[in-house]
Order: structure tokens, then sequence, then C-alpha cells
């Protein structure tokens, strides 16, 4: 037919697709998001044995099963690695060959960093169970709260993107935003005992820095205000742009917190509020009463 002929004319021409179509390099495609979920389940199953992966894992077999979770974790990020890689390279960039040596060198310190994120997850599990008298155990919680899932992806995310990995984390991150409605970018830095209650709607911006024991509601925006551009009128990028929340921080469901600001420690912000200048250490913000009219 010649209307389908047309269209592919039309999609075929190069102007229609400029910006918009990844040109592959010889032999390396873009990292997989099958793969991506396959990496997050293990890294999931070495994190919380038991529980996700081999339900039959015990004591006695517990050198095994993270042994072999462990290789298999490795081969499959060396590969994922080495395609966002070359994603990030331009074709007189690095060699295949060099591409993968990167790829092997930053998936052994990833795998090598999981001790230490069990150690943080631990204290996320924790404070989720200590903020919820709902919560009947720590099984509970690491099998059912969408928080733990998506700040699981988040730890993972945030690692591999502190190695220089490029577009994989942010693809992790938006699997547990697909999953769970939580967003959290990948570039934020968060301490240990944080927390989601709920979760829905939550959103963390990339320059955030959230300190430590830190709980969040669900619809908490953690944003930024409009930034500047340059002469040509171009967002300037790689500016801090979010806020900073600081040790003990409280903030309840809807607020909104926009712009390189503060939130001293321990305070405590209510729900429904816009907030866009710093909040002293302390202090609690909630909404202001109407009064009756006459």
């Amino acid at each position: 037919m010649q209307i389908l002929t047309d269209a592919v004319e039309q999609l075929s021409e190069a102007s229609s697709y400029t910006g918009l179509c990844h040109h592959h390099r010889q032999g390396q495609p873009l990292p997989s998001a099958g793969q991506l979920e396959q990496i997050v389940d293990l890294a999931r199953a070495i994190l919380f044995p038991g529980y996700f992966g081999n339900s039959s894992v015990n004591a006695q077999t517990m050198t095994y099963h993270i042994g072999v979770d462990v290789e298999r974790l490795y081969h499959l990020l060396v590969e994922q690695i080495q395609a966002g890689l070359a994603f990030d390279v331009s074709e007189e960039g690095s060699g295949v060959e060099s591409l993968c040596e990167e790829a092997r060198r930053l998936a052994a310190l990833f795998i090598g960093r999981l001790p230490e994120m069990r150690r943080t997850l631990a204290t996320d599990v924790e404070a989720a169970y200590n903020g919820d008298p709902a919560a009947k155990n720590y099984g509970e919680v690491i099998c059912c709260y969408p928080a733990i899932r998506a700040i699981s992806n988040y730890r993972i995310a945030h690692e591999l993107l502190v190695l220089g990995v490029p577009l994989i984390p942010r693809i992790i991150t938006e699997m547990a935003h697909s999953e769970t409605g939580i967003d959290i970018h990948p570039g934020a830095t968060i301490g240990h005992h944080f927390t989601i209650d709920h979760g829905t709607g939550v959103v963390i911006g990339e320059t955030c820095i959230i300190g430590n024991n830190v709980k969040l509601y669900q619809g908490v925006t953690l944003g930024a205000k409009s930034f500047p551009l340059d002469e040509n009128g171009n967002p300037i990028k790689g500016i801090a742009r979010h806020p900073i929340l600081e040790d003990d921080v409280i903030v309840y469901s809807n607020a909104t917190i926009l712009g390189r600001i503060t939130i001293g420690k321990g305070a405590v912000v209510g729900g429904n509020i816009w907030v866009t200048e710093n909040v002293p250490a302390g202090e609690r913000i909630v909404q202001m009463k109407v009064k009756d009219r006459d």
C-alpha cells in the first residue's frame, strides 16, 4: 500500500529522527532492562538472603548460595556496565576491550560495596519497623513495604553512580518508581535509618542531601525551583538545586520543599505545606488555622 511506503520513507528521513535515534557502536547494544531486573533481583537475594532468591538458604548453605549469586551478578554486571559505558562514549572513544576491562573493574568494586550496603539497608528496615505500629516484624517490612523496595533500588543505583557508571543507575531507580510510585534520583545522598511511610508520590531530587534518621510520608516532594539559564537560554546543569534535610527530620504527607534550602536537625514539617525558606533546627511548622468569618 502506498500509505505504508510513504510512512516508511518519512520515518527514515534523517531530519525526523535527529536526537531520537541511538546509533549503536559495533557489537555494543544499550543496557537491557530485563538483564538489569535480574541484577537487582540477585543483589536483593544477596542483601536479604532467604527473603529473595532461594528461600531454602540457611547458615550451612549461606556461603554456597551467596557465592553462586555473586558470581552470576558479577558476569551480568560486567555485560551491562560495558553497555552503559559504550552508550556514554563516541565512536572515536575507547575500544571494546578497554571498555570490558573497565566494566570488570567497576563490577568488582560494586560487589565489594555490598557488605556496607547491607549494613545500611538493615538500618532502613529497622527505621521502617520502629516507625510503623502496624509492622509485626522485620520480615514483613522486607517482604511487603514499598519503601524498602524503592530504597534498596536507590542504594544499588547510587553506588553504581558513584562509581561512574552511566545510564544504568537511572534505569534501576525508574524500575522502582514504576513499581512503587516512589521517585528517588540515584544522585541524591541519603544517610542511614531512612524510611518512607506508605510512599506513593514521593519525589527526591538529584542534589538532595538527606541526613540520618529522616522520615518522609506519602506525597512529599523534595524538588527544585525554577533554575537559572545561560546566555543562550538553556538550563544550567550541575548546580545544587534541591533541599538539605539534616538528621532527625520528619516531613508529613504532601509537603512540598523546594530549592537549595536547609531543614534543620530535628525539625518537623507538617502536611500540605509549601516550604521555600530555611527551617531552623527543632522548629515545627504546620498550616495556619483559618479563623471562622462572622
